[in-house]
């Protein structure tokens, strides 16, 4: 089957040409190209008709899961009939191992496995090997190792109506495939037996197969609603999936055991001879007992630390991550596209050294072997040695994409379908800059509208809020130590009226859609740094660019080179967008967008019986079991609808709750 894109909209101004230049550049096999297209222009609904032309498997990876959540839904909206695939990191709630030596404290990796997200991410790889129009957007885990595509592609299981099959044999294979027997609690990842009906529940699917043996042969496939048991269809043929990334025959375990061993025996001989005898015992102790485990269950918790040993691969060799995936069924004819490029690039280039840190400390006080190490992430190196075809797409692409891309490849996509136009600029002196700026917020707000102003430092936006808040103004700060659901209600309380101006240290997100707010003031602006970078600059403008009257004002002593390239650049982009649409009659509109119902409300709705325990001073040991076990399932509910910022606000609120017993 072939991608297709279903939507009522077609492609409008600049999407057209961009999409043609993509889709030919492609065509003409250009490894590099960018689509640099300004906030609001439509960058997705270009990319899902690149897909649909190219017609090839596609990865794309943003830089964090709530974007990648975004993107992931517009483009099962945008190609319906196709395999849209999600793939993140699957926990909840994540605690890596790890060592503090100067207070010889040691961190137990705990983890809160999202089993909606672990089925995502296996319907995933099951996707990228068995259909041609598989889109998977990923977050930067996917650089992560995941084990053998060899493995994982190999170790199925075919099922055919028919087909001889021995019920000993078909229970074995499960077992190697990692699920496991349970016919009391049937959830995904196992299967029951009832004579000679097995019901399997794959770790990729939402339905069951139940297949019917007679005597040696298969005599019936039926897909079955895993609530209500009703049938769905009836099917000749279907392959089961491992329950699990990593796979390995069983029959390999003496040999791997053996090496392990081996590297155990050197490990511990050299704590030994340096009078390490504490580092030794740990190690001796630790890795047979992991050993044990691998032998009896064939699973244990930190598996991925041997993966060198089970996926064959030699010291220092990078593992299988999803690109292998991609590699594995599609070959180098696959496409990359790295969504908002100017943060993943500079965050797939740090993953590595931030891992190898944190292994070293656990290696060198005996708590795992060296080959640990080769259970991480690709060095960019390696990254860039397994992509072929990409798109880096951003409003500001960064140094590395511009390196790496002929002027040529460089597509723009600067028209917005409303017509909308990059913000005026107006660079003041700082001298008198907050009766200036009290003056602007006065005109603003008269006029309905709202102000965003952004300084450099946490004290400096609550002090600047104080100060607002004591002349009159009703204002409110932004800044990291907000909590993520509080962040969006403080800009929703700012789009309904309740606050005129938010104050932030960083207001450049991404998505960031606020189409109230008339002027973006910068302080600090000749301040060079990551907040007053060029990229920033532009960012921090583009917040403006919602309105048709939408203003910019810079204050700053000096305009300093990251000043002057954001201005140039955004005047450039103001002039095209004003010349295309006196060239095409468009006259410009504001956007109207609605403000969402809120999160936090919605959620605390669902836990209303709880809310009189969570506000108890004290709290019985039954009463926080009750609490946590309610908070728990309203965040993986929230994690299950991708919405990550909910989640991730009620999983700190039951780690509050744990730790303060």
């Amino acid at each position: 089957m072939g991608f297709k894109v279903v939507s009522k909209f077609q492609p409008t101004g600049d999407q057209p040409q961009a999409i043609e230049k993509l889709s030919n550049g492609l065509k003409n096999n250009i490894n590099d190209q960018i689509l640099l297209g300004v906030t609001g222009s439509g960058k997705t609904f270009t990319i899902a008709n690149v897909i649909a032309k190219y017609n090839k498997p596609t990865l794309i990876i943003s830089h964090n899961k709530t974007l990648a959540a975004q993107l992931y839904q517009e483009l099962k909206d945008f190609l319906p009939e196709n395999a849209v695939s999600y793939f993140v990191s699957y926990y909840d709630y994540y605690q890596p191992e790890a060592y503090v030596p100067t207070t010889d404290t040691y961190i137990a990796k705990e983890t809160e496995v999202n089993e909606e997200i672990d089925k995502l991410r296996l319907a995933a790889t099951t996707n990228i090997l068995t259909r041609q129009d598989t889109v998977v957007v990923a977050s930067v885990s996917c650089i992560y190792n995941l084990g053998s595509p060899k493995e994982y592609g190999k170790t199925i299981i075919p099922l055919e109506v028919g087909k001889k099959i021995e019920r000993r044999d078909l229970m074995d294979k499960l077992l190697d495939l990692m699920y496991a027997r349970n016919d009391y609690n049937f959830t995904r990842s196992t299967f029951r037996v009832r004579g000679e009906v097995f019901e399997i529940f794959p770790a990729y699917d939402d339905y069951i197969i139940r297949a019917t043996l007679s005597d040696t042969q298969l005599e019936k496939i039926e897909l079955l609603h895993p609530v209500s048991g009703e049938k769905i269809e009836d099917r000749d043929r279907i392959v089961i999936y491992p329950a699990k990334h990593y796979i390995t025959e069983r029959k390999s375990y003496d040999e791997i055991f053996t090496a392990i061993r081996r590297e155990l025996a050197n490990e511990v001989k050299k704590f030994k001879d340096n009078g390490r005898l504490l580092e030794a015992e740990r190690l001796q102790r630790r890795t047979e007992y992991d050993l044990k485990m691998l032998k009896e269950v064939g699973y244990v918790n930190g598996v991925e630390n041997y993966s060198r040993y089970f996926d064959g691969r030699s010291p220092g060799e990078a593992p299988f991550s999803l690109l292998e995936y991609f590699r594995e069924a599609a070959g180098d004819d696959w496409l990359l596209i790295v969504d908002e490029s100017h943060m993943t690039i500079p965050q797939i280039h740090g993953m590595y050294n931030g891992d190898a840190a944190r292994k070293k400390v656990l290696i060198d006080y005996g708590f795992r072997l060296p080959s640990a190490y080769d259970n991480r992430p690709l060095k960019f190196q390696e990254f860039k040695e397994r992509i072929n075809r990409t798109i880096y797409m951003s409003a500001t692409p960064g140094p590395y994409e511009f390196n790496h891309t002929k002027r040529e490849h460089v597509i723009e996509q600067l028209v917005r379908p409303t017509g909308i136009v990059d913000p005026e600029i107006d660079v003041r002196k700082t001298d008198g800059q907050i009766p200036d700026l009290m003056n602007e917020i006065k005109n603003v707000v008269k006029r309905g509208n709202r102000v965003l102003v952004t300084t450099l430092t946490k004290r400096m936006s609550e002090d600047l809020s104080q100060f607002l808040e004591e002349k009159g103004v009703k204002v409110n700060y932004l800044h990291s130590e907000i909590d993520t659901l509080a962040r969006q209600d403080i800009l929703d309380e700012l789009r309904e009226g309740k606050h005129d101006v938010v104050v932030g240290i960083n207001l450049l997100r991404e998505g960031l859609d606020l189409p109230e707010v008339e002027l973006v003031a910068i302080l600090d602006a000749d301040k060079e740094g990551f907040l007053r970078s060029r990229s920033s600059l532009i960012q921090i403008m583009g917040r403006a660019a919602r309105r048709v009257d939408a203003r910019v004002i810079l204050y700053a002593d000096k305009v300093t080179r990251s000043m002057k390239e954001a201005i140039e650049e955004v005047e450039r982009r103001r002039e095209y967008q004003l010349k295309y649409n006196k060239q095409h009659g468009i006259t410009p509109k504001t956007i109207e967008r609605s403000i969402k119902a809120r999160l936090v409300e919605k959620r605390e709705e669902i836990s209303d019986d709880i809310r009189p325990l969570i506000e108890k001073e004290v709290l019985l040991p039954d009463d926080r079991e009750k609490v946590v076990k309610r908070l728990r399932r309203d965040m993986k509910q929230a994690a299950k609808d991708l919405d990550f910022e909910t989640a991730a606000l009620l999983r700190d609120k039951i780690r509050y709750l744990q730790e303060n017993k």
